[in-house]
This record gives structure tokens, C-alpha cells and sequence, in this order.
């Protein structure tokens, strides 16, 4: 059976596994961010900005993973990639915010914030790693592809 046979389209690569899971990281860490600065120690520097800091440093990893995604959309058919890839990072985003509704946020923001500093302290290599764990309580969206 060819790759591009439609049987094959609907599995991710590891490759495209790591990308969903870097956008998921990346929105979850923004929601943190805005919730939790002004519940962040004032002698610390503010959440908000940290994520801010993460996303300028690793502003190349987070474009290439949606590049990977826009890619598979493409190949899968669907007309605009790029709404996609919006509904995508807003359906993360969404997710982890119900989880901030939910909680109060002193509690949300002890349990959550400390993974803003903690990711601003890893390098690609670590954060990529990080992407590449499928946790089950954190599925991707389609199936990974069998290695043949």
C-alpha cells in the first residue's frame, strides 16, 4: 500500500505526534501564564513574561512543529491549514482553562505555574523530548502510524 494511500493520512508520524504535543505544551504555558502572574511571587519575574521569554527562545521549535501540522493538514484535505492549526492551539487553550475554572485559582496556580519556570530552563533538546512523551491522560488526536 502506498504512503499516501488515505488509510495511511489519518496516523501521525512521531515526527507530527511531537508537533500536536509541542502546540499543547506551548498553549497550555500561555493559559498558565496569563492566570497565574499575578498570583506568581512579585520578587520573582512575572509568569506572563517568562512564557513570553520561552516562546522568543524557542520561537524556531514551535514554527517548525506548526509547520509540521500545517503540512499534515494539507495532506489530509483540509482547505485552510492555517484555521486548523487556530482551532487547534484555541480547543489546547480551552482545555486547560475549563481546568482553571474549575479549581480555584490559588490552587490551579500552585499546581500549574511552576512548569513555566521549569520549561524556561530546558533546552530544545529537553523540550522536544518532553513533546515526543505521549501521556495517556494527554492522547494526540490521531492514531501514531505503525513503523513498518
Amino acid at each position: 500500500m502506498a504512503v499516501s494511500s488515505p488509510a495511511f493520512s489519518k496516523c501521525y508520524s512521531m515526527k507530527e505526534a511531537e508537533a500536536e504535543q509541542g502546540i499543547r505544551i506551548h498553549s497550555e504555558l500561555m493559559v498558565i501564564g496569563l492566570n497565574c502572574q499575578h498570583l506568581w511571587p512579585k520578587s520573582d519575574k512575572n509568569l506572563y513574561t517568562q512564557y513570553k521569554n520561552f516562546t522568543t527562545k524557542n520561537a524556531h521549535l514551535f514554527s517548525g512543529y506548526e509547520k509540521t501540522l500545517l503540512k499534515f493538514y494539507r495532506s489530509e484535505g483540509i482547505s485552510s491549514p492555517e484555521q486548523r492549526l487556530h482551532q487547534v492551539r484555541t480547543d489546547f487553550a480551552n482545555k486547560i482553562s475549563k481546568d482553571a475554572a474549575v479549581m480555584r485559582p490559588d490552587s490551579f496556580c500552585a499546581a500549574y505555574a511552576p512548569r513555566i519556570p521549569k520549561a524556561n530552563k530546558m533546552d530544545v533538546a529537553q523540550i522536544k523530548k518532553w513533546a515526543a512523551t505521549i501521556f495517556p491522560s494527554h492522547p494526540v488526536s490521531h492514531p501514531i502510524c505503525a513503523k513498518n
